[in-house]
C-alpha cells in the first residue's frame, strides 16, 4: 500500500520566502517616507486652522463684537507669532511632541491696507532638520 504524503516541498516554501523578502523590501520605503507626508499634512492643517480663525475673526469684527483680534500693519507684523496665536484655540500654536509650529512673513504679501483686505502669512513646521512650510490666508480688521 502506498502512503501518501501531504503538504509542500522544502523548494516550494523556500520560493514563497524569496517572494515575500522581495516585497517587503520594494513596500518598506513606502512606508519609511510617510514622516515627511505626516508632517506636510500637519503644517497644511494648521495653516488652515489660522486662515479659518482669521475669517471668524474678522466675521466677528464685521458684526461689531468686541474682544475681536487687531489684525492690521505690515505683514511682518500681521504675521507675528504673538498676533497669529491668538486666532487659534488656546492662544497658541499646537504644543505635539516633536513638531513646533510657528508664524512667517511671506515675502510678497504686503500686509492689511484696510478692514476686509487680504494678505498671506506663513506657517512653518519644523521636526528634527526637515522644515515644512504652509500658506494661510488672513482677512485683515483694520
Amino acid at each position: 500500500m502506498k502512503s501518501l504524503q501531504k503538504g509542500f516541498t522544502l523548494i516550494e516554501l523556500i520560493v514563497v520566502i524569496v517572494i515575500l523578502g522581495i516585497l517587503a523590501a520594494v513596500a518598506l520605503p513606502k512606508f519609511v517616507d510617510l514622516t515627511n507626508e505626516a508632517l506636510t499634512a500637519s503644517v497644511q492643517g494648521v495653516a488652515g486652522a489660522v486662515a479659518s480663525g482669521s475669517a471668524i475673526n474678522y466675521g466677528a469684527f464685521a458684526a461689531g463684537k468686541s474682544g475681536t483680534v487687531a489684525i492690521a500693519g505690515t505683514n511682518a507684523v500681521v504675521c507675528a507669532p504673538a498676533v497669529l496665536s491668538q486666532l487659534l484655540t488656546g492662544n497658541a500654536f499646537p504644543a505635539t511632541g516633536s513638531v513646533t509650529y510657528t508664524a512667517i512673513p511671506v515675502p510678497a504679501a504686503t500686509g492689511c491696507t484696510g478692514a476686509g483686505t487680504v494678505t498671506s502669512c506663513g506657517v512653518q513646521g519644523t521636526k528634527g532638520t526637515t522644515v515644512v512650510s504652509a500658506t494661510a490666508t488672513i482677512v485683515c480688521t483694520g
